[in-house]
C-alpha cells in the first residue's frame, strides 16, 4: 500500500487554518448543561460469573448520557483490588459497539480498571431514539441530523462520551483523578473531543489513528471508511447543502476540540492510512493546547495503526507520566 498523503516532513509542519463557529463553546456548554439536568444515578451490576473470569471483575454499566438516556459500559478490573484505580475509559471505533468483557483484558491485566463505553445506534445495547426533526441520511451514521448541529448524530455520542468521564465519580474503587480517555479512529476522535470539553478532569488523553478530525479536507481526500458517506451525500445535495454541512461538521471536529485539550496526550498514526489520511491526524496534533504531547508514528501502517504493539506503547507512556495502578 502506497503513501495516502503528505510526506513526514511535510506533516509534522502541517498547521491548517481552523475553522470555528463564534458559539462552539456555548453551543457545547448548553449541549452538556442540558445533558445533565437530566441526570439520574448510575447502575453498576456484577457479571463476572457469567464470563468465567478468574483474575478480572466485571460490571455491566448503565450511565446517563443524551437526554438522560441510558448508555451501556462495561467496568473491568483486576479482581481482589480495592481501588482507589486509575480509570482507562475507551471509546469504539465505527460501527462498533462494546462487544464482549472478554474481548478488552488488556487494562485490567495491566492493573488498571477500565469503563468500555458502548456507541449509541451502533452497539447492541444503546439504542439512538434522538434524530431530531426533518433529518436526512445517507447510509451509515455521518450524515445524521446533519441538517443542523442541534439535529447531528454526533451531538448525542459525545454528550454521552463526556457524561461517563461524569459517572467516575458514582462508581466505588476508581479514582476520578486520574482518568484517561482513549480510543481508536472513531474511538480516538471521540477521546479528543471528550479531553476538550472536560478540560482537567481528564489525567491523560490516547487518540489513536483518530477520525473525525479536519472534515474539510479529509472528506476530500479520503478513499475509504466513514468519510466517503459525506461525500456521496453532497453529490446528490451539492447544489445548495456544502457550505451548511461543512458548518454543522465544524462543531463536531477533532482540530477544534484539540485546540482546547490540555492534558497529556499521545497520538498514533499510520502514515498509510487511508481511512483517517495523515494530515487530518496532524492537525488535530499539531493544533493541540497541551504541552505534553507525542505522536507515534507507523510508517507502514494503515488504519490498523500499530496493531498489537499499541497497548503496550500506550502502557509505557502512563507509567513514565506516573500514572500506574498502586496494587
Amino acid at each position: 500500500m502506497p503513501l495516502t498523503d503528505f510526506a513526514l516532513d511535510e506533516l509534522v509542519c502541517y498547521q491548517p487554518e481552523l475553522s470555528i463557529p463564534q458559539d462552539f463553546d456555548a453551543f457545547w456548554r448548553r449541549t452538556l448543561a442540558d445533558a445533565r439536568s437530566h441526570g439520574t444515578a448510575v447502575k453498576a451490576e456484577r457479571v463476572t460469573s457469567q464470563y468465567a473470569l478468574r483474575t478480572v471483575e466485571v460490571d455491566d454499566v448503565r450511565f446517563p448520557g443524551w437526554n438522560g438516556e441510558p448508555v451501556a459500559a462495561w467496568l473491568l478490573r483486576p479482581r481482589g483490588v480495592e481501588g482507589p484505580l486509575p480509570v482507562v475509559v475507551t471509546y469504539i471505533g465505527y460501527c462498533g459497539g462494546r462487544g464482549l468483557p472478554t474481548e478488552h483484558l488488556f487494562w485490567s491485566a495491566a492493573g488498571y480498571a477500565q469503563l468500555v463505553v458502548d456507541s449509541r445506534g451502533q452497539g447492541h445495547d444503546t439504542p439512538d431514539r434522538g434524530m431530531g426533526d426533518g433529518t436526512q441520511w445517507a447510509e451509515g451514521f455521518m450524515t445524521r441530523g446533519i441538517d443542523s448541529p442541534e439535529n447531528y448524530y454526533y451531538r448525542r455520542l459525545i454528550t454521552d462520551c463526556v457524561r461517563v468521564v461524569d459517572a467516575v465519580a458514582q462508581l466505588p474503587g476508581l479514582d476520578s483523578n486520574r482518568i484517561v480517555v482513549s480510543g481508536g479512529s472513531q474511538g480516538g476522535g471521540l477521546a479528543l473531543a471528550v479531553a476538550g470539553l472536560t478540560g482537567d478532569r481528564v489525567a491523560a488523553v490516547m487518540p489513536d489513528v483518530p477520525f473525525l478530525c479536519h472534515f474539510r479536507h479529509a472528506v476530500q481526500i479520503a478513499g475509504e471508511g466513514p468519510y466517503p458517506e459525506i461525500a456521496k451525500y453532497l453529490r446528490w445535495h451539492s447544489r445548495h447543502r456544502v457550505e451548511p454541512t461543512f458548518a454543522t461538521l465544524d462543531y463536531f471536529d477533532g482540530v477544534n476540540f484539540a485546540q482546547r485539550a490540555t492534558a497529556p496526550a499521545l497520538f498514533g498514526v499510520g502514515l498509510m492510512d487511508p481511512v483517517c489520511p495523515p494530515s487530518t491526524v496532524y492537525a488535530a496534533f499539531n493544533h493541540y493546547a497541551g504541552e505534553n504531547r507525542t505522536m507515534t508514528v507507523w510508517p507502514f501502517a494503515d488504519h490498523g495503526g500499530g496493531c498489537g504493539s499499541t497497548p503496550p506503547a500506550q502502557l509505557s507512556w502512563l507509567l513514565d507520566l506516573g500514572l500506574a495502578p498502586e496494587l
